[in-house]
């Protein structure tokens, strides 16, 4: 169970769910038949940036993903409220985002130090819920929706040594036991091949002890550039760039369609937040260029957003497998 968020919390996450699309639950399931013989590699899936930060702990230490100034500040509870504001990038609960479609998701994760014990947490600048009570809502989801796949990238550890990896590791094996699906050749890796096995979840793990374990991707298989600009034109030429240089096999590809606030941009908008600063009033930009793309070789393949439930993203990312489709009608004519 995640962490109540208050009632009010509780009433936005609700509005904020009924906003996307309701019959996103089963869309790879529902995928015409053509498309569940494509490699995923080559089909559009949407995706969250911070996945997990819809929940974060202002009473909690300030995560060790901060430089030591902000530790020091942040001992004044009204900075906390302000980290809290750049610090949550998305309103959705792991089902929620499930249910409105989003199958990539971009976890960091970290111990507490001075906790006794390994246990393991996601964060963002302040620390979110237990990684086992995340683990547990997505698997219950799983269980529900057979034909589902997805993508969880561990892509940033702090305050872990080997032992925390290996009590982490065990987690998720406990967690999902046969619906991993373990490293494969990215190109045989269908819907169909998935579901033949009853696999639904693939592990990337940016840290060497994946060699360890047949059930965890290398992290160089799930490559994610980062524009680190404010500025939305900036950001939209570097997607451009990225997917030009995407290769062309063996690796999937993630297009972080995300605007990264500089210090200088908090600053300036303390109280207003990443929200109301940076991602309102460019959304509309970045989703004009999502609906300009096409999935494929050398095409998008998984797009995340911040705040996805703010405009259509799920439903405009899954509707460009429709390409795909079109793309065979015409050669399958010509």
């Amino acid at each position: 169970m995640s962490p109540p968020g208050g009632k009010e919390g509780g009433r936005r996450r609700r509005r904020a769910a009924g906003a996307m699309a309701d019959g996103n639950a089963d869309w790879m399931g529902s995928l015409p038949a053509a498309l569940c013989s494509y490699p995923l590699s080559n089909l559009a899936i949407p995706g969250s940036h911070d996945s997990f930060s819809y929940w974060v702990d202002e009473k909690s230490p300030v995560g060790p993903d901060q430089a030591t100034a902000i530790k020091r500040l942040a001992r004044i509870s009204l900075v906390k409220k302000i980290m809290k504001k750049w610090s949550v990038t998305q309103n959705l609960t792991f089902k929620e985002q499930l249910e409105g479609g989003i199958r990539y998701f971009d976890l960091r994760v970290s111990s507490k130090p001075g906790e006794i014990g390994q246990e393991i947490y996601f964060i963002h600048g302040l620390f979110g819920i237990k990684v086992w009570d995340g683990l547990m809502e997505i698997n219950t989801f799983l269980e529900q929706h057979p034909k589902e796949v997805i993508f969880l990238d561990f892509n940033h550890f702090y305050a872990m040594d080997d032992s925390h990896h290996f009590f982490l590791i065990n987690r998720i094996r406990s967690a999902f036991g046969s619906k991993l699906c373990c490293v494969e050749c990215v190109e045989y890796v269908t819907l169909q091949y998935m579901w033949e096995k009853k696999h639904q979840v693939l592990i990337f793990y940016h840290y060497p002890l994946y060699r360890e374990f047949p059930f965890l991707w290398p992290g160089n298989k799930m490559p994610a550039p980062w524009a680190n600009t404010t500025n939305v034109h900036k950001l939209l030429q570097f997607l451009e760039t990225t997917l030009e240089e995407r290769s062309r096999y063996g690796t999937f590809h993630v297009s972080q369609a995300i605007l990264t606030p500089r210090v200088k941009t908090i600053a300036r908008h303390l109280v207003r937040g990443l929200k109301n600063t940076l991602v309102h009033r460019n959304l509309p930009m970045i989703l004009n260029w999502v609906k300009a793309q096409k999935p494929g070789v050398m095409g998008v393949n998984i797009i995340t957003s911040d705040f996805v439930e703010l405009v259509d993203f799920a439903a405009t990312v899954i509707a460009l497998n429709d390409l795909l489709l079109e793309e065979d009608d015409s050669s399958s004519k010509s």
